[in-house]
């Protein structure tokens, strides 16, 4: 089954970066893989004592060291009251990191709020100051929408008390939209800022950068991630995931995901902080299970995090500094085996690690790893051979940044029709590149239903826009995976973005038979070759040749009119509300259904910030409804195009 239909439209913006083409560069590199092991109770065990093989084919070991790390306690110091980071009088000296244990303190103030930040920044103080041992180097990263460093690894208390002590509100993610408005020149591009606000991919790519940054540090690592859990849009990147983790596992890095919320437990009908939810689903248990499903998904990738990295995460508990603490005492000593692999092909594959040792030894150590991939210029059959490969891997390619949305419309009653749109950030793509797409939709029994497969060249400079591509497929109800690579055709980068897709039954939900809920701010013309007008009818996004393109990254500006767009497919009543927090901002007149329904929504009497949309459909004959809802920011107006 072929895809249906394709088109591709420019948005938003931002500056690419050059590169001095007269710059030459010399590089070398080597395949030195290090393997830490755990032998229990054993400290006197020799380079000879250890066999290891790659694959099945044994390595010679190159690099043999013991760590031994002293866990004596350290005098409890006082805890400074809030205050600046004060400026560092002089550089420190390079850490020495043998025999030390290595911790990364994480806050993740994209998802902290004020009072998650509070018991952070006490667990954290209170581990610096009274919990620290001998054998400790801690270090402090912070990220809202990009990764920081403040402090490097080091035992010296006062400074890591300073940076902890220093952080405040303006640091919570509502100010985090701020610092997309103010375009950080260190910071990624203009246009890649709304890719930070609804997309996990930031977070986790942050969580990638760090585990890339430390993978020269040979010694076991620990991320202490402090977190309020990471919210979900619906649609979520798996590859993101899996490229986060294999560099972590690459880099000898484990995370220990914190949940700052603690212990988290409600009444039926909610607390006193918001009005009592109408209808019966607090009598039918429904409200409660919806509450707990999106606190257990906000919980799900911190598990991930920490299950695939080697870590554990501290979730449902109000001692958050005993996350801390289980990393401690997980780090214990261990020895650093290190090999050059006699497998030089750079193709991304799994090599699986077997380590030998005195028999009746119980050793701990990762089961394998992830080869490097590198992508050279290539003929025709080869980037089609690459393009297929790549989309088999298991250690996705994430260097193409991809934000990506899913809608499903009903065509018959046995047939949708589902619209995935991919938006890619134009300072990623330079002057007159071209684009390679491929992907496949599988069902739940791992059979490919639909396929992807197109090539799009790029007729003139983006000019710092995002390019918006879209593709259409027939599915019939029901459980899917949709993976799509799309390859940059000058550098050869690529993006991966694999997720879930669930096709409902509308006929069977006791719920009014609505569509998905599509955001956009732009209509443009739309056209296709003759033979494919008959397509141009199915699409539901276009009305008298304009096409309403998705937004993708719901991330507006003040001054646009927000289009939000649904089918309905019985008689029914619509009205739309815009939510900020628990104030109603906006509500529509209700509108009679005629299948396609669309309200506009005028965005530059709205302060910045985050809203919720909701689209309340009401069928009087049936007496079912629906209540179709979706997250937005507002940033400031939109600088002029030059």
């Amino acid at each position: 089954m072929r895809p249906l239909l394709l088109v591709s439209a420019a948005a938003l913006l931002a500056q690419s970066p050059t590169r001095d083409p007269g710059l030459a560069s010399f590089s070398t590199s080597s395949n030195l893989v290090l393997v830490n092991l755990a032998a229990q109770g054993r400290e006197n065990l020799k380079r000879g004592d250890f066999r290891i093989f790659e694959d099945g084919k044994p390595q010679q070991i190159a690099v043999f060291e013991y760590q031994k790390l002293d866990s004596t306690p350290l005098p409890p110091v006082p805890i400074p009251p809030l205050a600046p980071i004060p400026a560092p009088a002089a550089a420190p000296p390079a850490p020495v990191y043998k025999d030390r244990r290595l911790l990364v303190l994480f806050f993740d103030f994209s998802s902290l709020g004020i009072a998650e930040q509070v018991r952070s920044q006490q667990a954290a103080a209170r581990f610096v100051a009274t919990q620290m041992t001998a054998a400790d180097l801690v270090a402090v990263y912070t990220f809202s929408n990009r990764l920081k460093k403040l402090v490097e690894f080091t035992a010296d208390r006062s400074a890591l008390l300073a940076a902890i002590q220093s952080f405040g509100a303006a640091d919570t993610l509502d100010l985090a939209v701020a610092d997309a408005d103010a375009a950080d020149p260190d910071s990624f591009s203009l246009d890649e800022t709304e890719f930070a606000i609804f997309n996990t991919d930031r977070k986790l790519a942050a969580l990638e950068d760090l585990a890339k940054e430390l993978r020269a540090i040979p010694e076991k690592k620990a991320v202490l991630y402090f977190s309020s859990g990471v919210s979900k849009t619906g649609v979520e990147n798996q590859s993101q995931l899996d490229a986060t983790t294999n560099a972590a596992v690459r880099a000898g890095l484990s995370f220990y995901p914190i949940d700052a919320r603690g212990l988290m437990a409600s009444a039926p009908a909610g607390d006193a902080s918001a009005a009592s939810p109408r209808g019966t689903g607090v009598f039918s248990g429904q409200t409660q299970r919806q509450r707990r499903d999106k606190e257990t998904g906000s919980q799900e990738t911190l598990f991930s995090l920490a299950n695939d990295t080697g870590g554990r995460a501290l979730l449902d508990s109000n001692d958050l500094s005993a996350g801390i603490r289980q990393a401690q005492k997980d780090l214990d000593n261990y020895y650093i085996l290190g090999y050059y692999s006699t497998n030089d092909a750079k193709d991304g594959r799994f090599r699986k690690i077997r380590v030998e040792g005195p028999p009746k030894m119980k050793l701990a150590y990762r089961p394998g790893y992830y080869a490097e991939k590198v992508w050279a210029k290539l003929n025709e059959e080869e980037r089609e051979k690459q393009l297929a490969e790549a989309l088999q891997l298991g250690n996705p390619v994430t260097d193409l940044p991809l934000a990506v949305q899913l809608f499903f419309f009903r065509t018959t009653p046995k047939a949708y029709f589902v619209s995935l749109a991919i938006k890619i950030p134009g300072s990623n793509l330079p002057p007159g590149s071209g684009l390679d797409f491929i992907g496949s939709v599988k069902d739940a029994q791992g059979r490919t239903v639909s396929t992807l497969r197109d090539t799009l060249k790029l007729k003139a400079e983006l000019g710092g826009r995002s390019l918006l591509y879209d593709a259409g497929f027939s599915l019939p109800p029901g459980e899917y995976r949709v993976k799509v690579l799309a390859r940059e055709n000058t550098r050869g980068a690529m993006g991966t973005f694999e997720t879930r897709l669930v096709v409902p039954n509308l006929d069977a939900s006791p719920a009014a038979p609505v569509s998905s809920l599509v955001l956009g701010v732009q209509r443009a013309p739309f056209t296709v070759p003759a033979r494919e007008r008959k397509l141009q009818q199915l699409h539901p996004l276009v009305t008298d040749g304009q096409k309403l393109l998705p937004a993708v990254t719901n991330v507006f500006r003040r001054g646009q009119t927000l289009r939000i767009f649904a089918e309905v497919y019985a008689p029914s009543l619509a009205t739309l509300a815009v939510y900020r927090g628990r104030q109603r901002v906006f509500e529509s007149p209700a509108k009679q259904s005629q299948k396609a329904i669309e309200f506009t929504v005028p965005l530059g009497s709205l302060p910045p910030g985050e809203y919720t949309a909701q689209l309340n459909v009401i069928n009087p004959a049936s007496q079912r409804f629906a209540f179709l809802r979706d997250r937005f920011v507002i940033l400031t107006a939109a600088p002029s195009l030059p």
